[in-house]
């Protein structure tokens, strides 16, 4: 559409007397060449902003990436194209998508972090040759690495915490070099793929807490939320297990904060391995965790309580010394339509009361909420009050601002 518009506007140019009359001139001093390069400018122009427009326009990190690949695919035609990036931006952890001609494949990237690649953009935007850089800092570890994706070009992922990701860019399939043009062009359409990947991330990471990589307490509150909306509708079962990690401030004192955030970490990685995938689970704070099993019965929240408790006790932490295991108690309350219309403080004070029930029968145990049950949690609350207690025994960290 936009060249035949060119055409046109050009003809008309070109037809004007005033023009015809000085035709020779005008020739002679390039203005018809300018006219030229800038039309192709404007078309390179449009085709960049709507092939951008195209990556904006995905909603998961692989449609991303997959239009990119596409993108880049159609314009160069390079062999390999590798993704690199960081899901958790204060973590090494790196996640890697690999493409050959276009199809998704598994290469064989050994690399565990990419942090060393900070010094080669220095904040620069620019895409940087990687046989010239590799060679200058004499960096052939990294080059072996990186072997199987062949890369000639690395183009950085830039942030406002740094370095997110890199995109690795092999030769092309004919085995040309990128001209300075090609580079230019790639360099503004990885802009767009950068943002919508940071945007992507910087999403993820507002609803993700950044020590374990789990949905954070917001996140579950809403899940939660809309969870007790779909029963009143369908009127189904789910079942809500609170779990704590049992003398985590003693672990903390005798062996450092860094091993207890280790341990953390372990635990949250063991839950997820143990968990379906519609299943919603949450660091709530500190050593707290929830867990929202949508359209599970009482019985099968209390089997995987017990599974998740059996697997926290059998669970290796990995430290620079021999650490001890470390246990959870579990509170676990179940709901159908009649619970439901309850709201959410109340289903959380629920699950937290049978988690209190928990830990005064000795911790690293799973309870599950009865009525008799709340009428003991109030009779104990009474008589450690009675008895010079200044405290609910129940925590606040549960506690939510009446829902609206």
């Amino acid at each position: 559409m936009r060249d035949f518009s060119e055409k046109n506007e050009k003809k008309g140019l070109l037809d004007s007397p005033q023009i015809a009359a000085n035709k020779d001139f005008l020739q002679s001093i390039g203005v018809f060449d300018l006219i030229d390069r800038l039309c192709n400018e404007i078309g390179s122009f449009e085709s960049l902003l709507f092939r951008g427009l195209n990556i904006f326009d995905c909603t998961t990190i692989d449609e991303i990436m997959d239009t990119a690949v596409f993108q880049i695919n159609d314009l160069f035609n390079p062999s390999f194209i590798s993704f690199l990036w960081k899901p958790i931006q204060n973590r090494e952890d790196v996640t890697i998508k690999s493409y050959q001609n276009a199809e998704a494949v598994n290469l064989n990237i050994k690399i565990s972090g990419i942090s060393r690649f900070e010094a080669l953009f220095d904040g620069s935007p620019d895409p940087v040759n990687f046989d010239l850089w590799a060679e200058q800092h004499k960096d052939a570890a990294l080059a072996q690495a990186l072997a199987e994706a062949a890369p000639n070009v690395v183009i950085p992922i830039l942030g406002p915490f740094g370095l997110y990701g890199i995109i690795l860019v092999s030769k092309k399939n004919n085995n040309e070099d990128y001209t300075e043009k090609e580079l230019e062009y790639l360099k503004q359409l990885v802009r767009f793929i950068s943002h919508a990947i940071k945007n992507h991330l910087h999403y993820q990471q507002s609803l993700h807490d950044v020590k374990t990589g789990l949905y954070n307490h917001g996140f579950f509150m809403t899940r939660l939320k809309e969870e007790l909306a779909r029963i009143r509708l369908y009127n189904y079962s789910s079942s809500l297990l609170v779990l704590d990690v049992d003398n985590f401030k003693n672990f903390n004192d005798n062996y450092g904060h860094l091993a207890g955030d280790r341990a953390l970490e372990c635990l949250a990685l063991m839950f997820k391995d143990s968990l379906r995938k519609n299943d919603i689970l949450s660091r709530f704070g500190g050593e707290e965790f929830t867990i929202l099993f949508p359209q599970t019965n009482e019985q099968t929240a209390w089997y995987i309580a017990e599974r998740l408790r059996t697997n926290a006790l059998q669970m290796k932490i990995p430290w620079d010394v021999p650490l001890p295991s470390v246990s959870v108690s579990i509170g676990i309350f179940s709901f159908s339509e009649v619970e439901a219309v309850l709201g959410i403080n109340e289903i959380i004070n629920r699950a937290d009361e049978a988690l209190f029930i928990s830990k005064r029968n000795g911790k690293n145990c799973s309870t599950v909420w009865n009525r008799e049950l709340q009428d003991k949690v109030s009779a104990i609350v009474e008589s450690d009050m009675k008895n010079g207690g200044t405290q609910p025994p129940l925590s606040p960290r549960f506690v939510e601002a009446e829902e609206k």
